[in-house]
């Protein structure tokens, strides 16, 4: 049991593997943020002035 403990601990196979894909993922939903961000806005925008207009109306 103990080899089986020093050999899974001192194993590092897949460490570059795990380092890069979440620097690759990072900057994936750093990016779909962004986007989800200026959508967002534009959206909130637009339904202030729809909403507005249509208070106005009644």
């Amino acid at each position: 049991m103990r080899k089986a403990l020093r050999e899974f601990a001192s194993d590092v196979t897949g460490v570059t593997l795990i380092e890069y894909g979440l620097i690759e993922y990072g900057l994936i939903a750093a990016l779909i943020a962004v986007a989800l961000a200026a959508i967002l806005g534009t959206v909130g925008t637009n339904l202030n002035t729809l909403f507005t207009t249509v208070s106005q109306k009644v």
